[in-house]
């Protein structure tokens, strides 16, 4: 029999009051920090008081018309620990509601130690529609690390049902569905279900359910375990094997990234335009290896002072002859977030018919005695639609053979190229967070290596889009942001030509106890033949600041993520700028920019 959850009719969050200070907090260098750390909240990325990671449970319910995002959360204090599932709903993905309580708690034996990631369906467990059922991965035992021997049964998964819209949540006499990971495996994880279809997969009816649990085979690979689910009766999975085995700490280039040695949140999707359709896994990659031991040429210092992980993306291709246990092989791979951006989370939304990611932006860049002032840790992103792009009669890249870009599919076509990648662009629904904003529009100009004098005040919620033509002689070409008026603290965002990186450089401060490190991104831009006349694309930049964090869109198949923890809460209009390496030649024109300053729900 089920058992009903100890849980309230849900209310809205109230706001949290910051906690008393530590005395650690109290000697922090006063001058570096804002006249209120809560400032640092965010007004229009979904935050919680506490502890908040992973997203989770996405999804939208036809019968209450409203989007289900759920989030892992610790109501109790913002470390991480007492990991349970918060609840947050919405109409239109822009303004949530979120709830006082979890609407799943740690409680049961075989989930006492924590509830961790999982998905939601917008059915019953039989797949009839009319009720929501989630699935999760149930923990019994902690620690639970890719570095630690694995304790069977410490990992299992479970499911709960609501049939009142979400408010309340019933676990089910079933549980555990499976008390762990295939015995015959030594894994290194098992956790993080995902459901969905694979067109592809080794199943010749594309309606089949498959059911994808992250993890790795110890000293062998990171994957992700495969499932056959009876669609009339979500208890019923089936193993039928791993969907790769790309081996440990597979590092095809700087543009790719390392996969690491253990996945988690993994999603696989098929993305389809006119032209083709590809598979993709998107994934968080643990144990990654330190840059200094990858001979990596970047710095990259502000992911030197991060946790070794990496927010990924995987083309796969399907065996055509399963003659193992493997299901797929790996065709070519990239970075999903090149900053403090991990688990993403997916849905195919059925209103839009686009497959929606969200992930969870860290807190990592602050010390935790700043942390717990703030009286928040993580965040959920702005949602990114993902979508197949394919780009046509390329004739090359600014500097680096196609053949060294190791994030494309470059297929020959007489002497150009089709390229396919993954396009990851802001949600276009995020224009309705413009309705009260102070709009500004910049025409065509020349630009130089303007000094950063400090024009019109901002607010800290404002977005910007920008498209710039570079030039050949063009070293370096971007916008600052200014947070002080004389001008000489600013965020600046700036793509490097020679080296094909884009950077964005974070304000300094005097506080040791900030990450102040810069971001950094292999980016290059493509020339195309039209007409037998070489046409390079223009570079595109999309931003959208809010208090504290930045995401950072270029060319829709770039993004950085960060955090600006500054102790002002102003900014100042952007200053357009390009360098360049011939004083006698134009190094860059800005095409056209808008700045929304204002933003809001």
């Amino acid at each position: 029999m089920a058992s009903e959850l100890d849980v309230p009719i849900l209310k809205p969050l109230q706001k949290s009051v910051s906690p008393r200070p530590s005395q650690e907090s109290l000697a922090i260098d006063e001058k570096d920090l804002p006249p209120n750390p809560s400032q640092w909240r965010p007004s229009f990325h979904l935050s919680a008081p506490g502890w908040l990671n992973d997203p989770c449970g996405l999804g939208y319910d036809p019968a209450t018309r409203l989007y289900h995002l759920c989030f892992q959360w610790n109501p109790h204090g913002n470390d991480w620990g007492n990991i349970s599932w918060g609840h947050a709903t919405s109409p239109d993905m822009i303004s949530w509601t979120p709830y006082l309580d979890p609407i799943l708690a740690p409680s049961a034996e075989y989930d006492c130690r924590g509830v961790f990631t999982g998905c939601l369906r917008a059915t019953d467990v039989s797949g009839t529609p009319g009720a929501l059922t989630i699935l999760y991965t149930s923990v019994r035992h902690l620690p639970i690390h890719h570095t630690l021997q694995y304790t069977y049964g410490s990992e299992s998964l479970s499911l709960a049902v609501s049939r009142d819209g979400g408010r309340r949540w019933e676990r089910q006499a079933c549980n555990p569905i499976i008390a762990g990971p295939p015995s015959h495996l030594d894994v290194t994880g098992w956790r993080d279900p995902c459901i969905t279809t694979w067109a592809e997969g080794p199943a010749p009816d594309p309606s089949t359910l498959y059911g994808f649990i992250s993890g790795g085979i110890a000293k062998k690979t990171p994957t992700v375990f495969v499932y056959k689910i009876d669609p009339t009766d979500l208890r019923k999975w089936e193993f039928i094997g791993l969907l790769v085995n790309t081996g440990l700490n597979l590092r095809p280039s700087r543009w790719s990234g390392d996969l690491g040695v253990n996945w988690e949140v993994a999603n696989l999707m098929t993305l389809s335009n006119e032209i083709a359709s590809r598979d993709f896994v998107i994934m968080g990659a643990e144990g990654c290896l330190p840059l200094d031991k990858v001979g990596e040429d970047d710095d990259q210092e502000a992911r030197r002072k991060r946790e070794a992980r990496g927010q990924l993306w995987m083309s796969v291709k399907s065996a055509s002859e399963t003659t193992s246990d493997v299901l797929a092989s790996y065709a070519f791979s990239g970075i999903f977030d090149h900053g403090c951006f991990y688990a993403a989370n997916s849905f195919y939304d059925t209103q839009t018919a686009q497959q929606i990611v969200y992930g969870w932006i860290t807190e990592e860049d602050l010390s935790d005695s700043l942390r717990h002032r703030q009286g928040f840790s993580g965040l959920i992103s702005l949602p990114r639609v993902v979508r197949l792009m394919t780009l046509e009669r390329v004739a090359r890249a600014r500097s680096s053979p196609l053949s060294a870009i190791t994030s494309i599919e470059a297929v020959p076509d007489a002497d150009l190229f089709t390229i396919h990648t993954m396009r990851i662009s802001p949600d276009s629904r995020l224009q309705r967070l413009r309705n009260n904003a102070q709009r500004s529009h910049r025409d065509r100009e020349t630009l130089s290596a303007s000094k950063c004098k400090a024009g019109a005040s901002m607010t800290s919620r404002w977005e910007i889009t920008a498209e710039f033509s570079v030039g050949q002689s063009c070293s370096q070409v971007g916008i600052r942001i200014p947070h002080t008026a004389d001008g000489q603290n600013c965020t600046t965002l700036s793509w490097h030509p020679c080296s094909e990186t884009f950077t964005t450089y974070r304000p300094k401060t005097e506080n040791t106890e900030v990450n102040q490190g810069y971001e950094t991104a292999p980016h290059t831009l493509f020339t195309f033949s039209e007409n037998g006349e070489d046409i390079e694309e223009t570079l595109k930049v999309h931003a959208f600041f809010d208090s504290s964090v930045l995401e950072v869109f270029v060319n829709e198949r770039t993004v950085i993520s960060t955090r600006i923890y500054h102790s002002s809460d102003t900014c100042f209009e952007p200053i357009f700028f390009a360098e360049t390496t011939n004083p006698t030649t134009e190094p860059a024109v800005l095409l056209q920019a808008d700045i929304w300053d204002g933003l809001d729900v």
